[in-house]
């Protein structure tokens, strides 16, 4: 099970992510109360361990800037919040992550989007996470590869292990619910890393 933590802005809190174990951290290229500059993702990026993975998040940017945030960054995923076409995802050099709202209508097809994973996350009228989990049991009607299916909205420290037993994603990703006051708590992080992957310590 990995972990992926977005809207990551300082040294600190990615600092904390990284050694509480998480895999992936997302940072915000798109208008948001999470936003960072391209300079100030480069820097976090470049003092992470190789264990961490990064992902860039854009809403209906164009593929030549993200092509360049992403040679600057280093960033080894692009995720695709907003409308874009299947052309614009196959034009990318980076592996894909498109973001889908949790609507049947709308996960019909899923399968068809030229992308490598798929982040399947709450509706919202903002594009942004709602901080609400949606009905987990719509998941099991679309035929999604769990392996490439990345679990979001409203998970926690207190709900992601219901989550991963009911869903069995491929990872999990969390914004607002490792944070105090806005800002991302190391203890909450923690907690939530832990939790994400209790199934697989308890194999071990």
């Amino acid at each position: 099970m990995l972990v992926k933590i977005c809207g990551v802005t300082t040294e600190e809190a990615a600092q904390a992510a990284a050694e509480a174990g998480v895999d992936l951290i997302g940072f915000v290229f798109t208008e948001s109360k999470r936003e960072i500059s391209p300079d100030a993702a480069a820097a976090i990026a470049s003092r992470l361990p190789a264990s961490v993975q990064t992902v860039g998040v854009f809403v209906n940017e164009a593929p030549a800037v993200m092509e360049r945030i992403a040679s600057k960054v280093g960033l080894d995923f692009i995720q695709l919040h907003g409308e874009e076409p299947p052309r614009v995802a196959s034009s990318l050099s980076r592996k894909v992550i498109k973001a889908f709202p949790a609507e049947k209508e709308r996960l019909e097809n899923v399968h068809t989007y030229p992308c490598d994973y798929f982040l399947i996350d709450t509706p919202s009228v903002n594009r942004g996470g709602s901080g609400k989990t949606f009905d987990w049991s719509l998941l099991q009607e679309t035929g999604i590869d769990r392996e490439k299916l990345l679990l979001a909205g409203g998970l926690h420290p207190d709900n992601v292990q219901e989550a991963v037993a009911a869903v069995n994603p491929f990872a999990v990703d969390v914004s607002s619910g490792v944070e105090t006051e806005g800002k991302k708590d190391p203890e909450k992080m923690k907690a939530f890393i832990k939790q994400a992957k209790h199934r697989e310590a308890n194999k071990k």
